[in-house]
């Protein structure tokens, strides 16, 4: 799947966002590599921490069904240049640290870098790599 239709899924994902609070919606899609895409969108809640990224929703949900080899991950949210934060960041490394992480950038050109690159050091415990 092209990068472009990764990020097109990631947009209509957006769209169910529930930020009624910060109002800054994210839609994020995760290319399996069986090629299934998962989606996500945050989830806030009124207690700030509890809130859930895009991309924690889509990999919870890929889990959720079995699937635990990932190729991709492409983020959308109300301004270009929107990367995923520490967390997701670490969360995904759990499965997929070689993942391509797509974005768009300033003039609306895809970004795309190595996940291990976004996390260099990325905490590990004897698990997948």
């Amino acid at each position: 799947m092209r990068a472009t239709e990764l990020l097109a899924l990631a947009v209509r994902a957006r769209r169910a966002a529930y930020a009624p609070y910060s109002r800054f919606t994210v839609g994020a899609a995760l290319l399996a590599a069986d090629g299934r895409v998962f989606t996500g969108c945050n989830i806030e809640n009124a207690s700030y921490g509890l809130t859930v990224c895009a991309e924690r929703v889509a990999l919870a949900k890929a889990v959720s069904e079995g699937v635990r080899s990932f190729s991709a991950l492409a983020i959308a949210g109300p301004k270009t240049s929107i990367t995923p934060c520490g967390a997701c960041r670490q969360v995904l490394a759990e499965f997929a640290p070689d993942l391509r992480v797509y974005w768009r950038g300033t003039g609306r050109r895809v970004v795309a870098r190595s996940l291990r690159r976004l996390l260099p050091e990325g905490f590990r415990i004897g698990a997948r790599r």
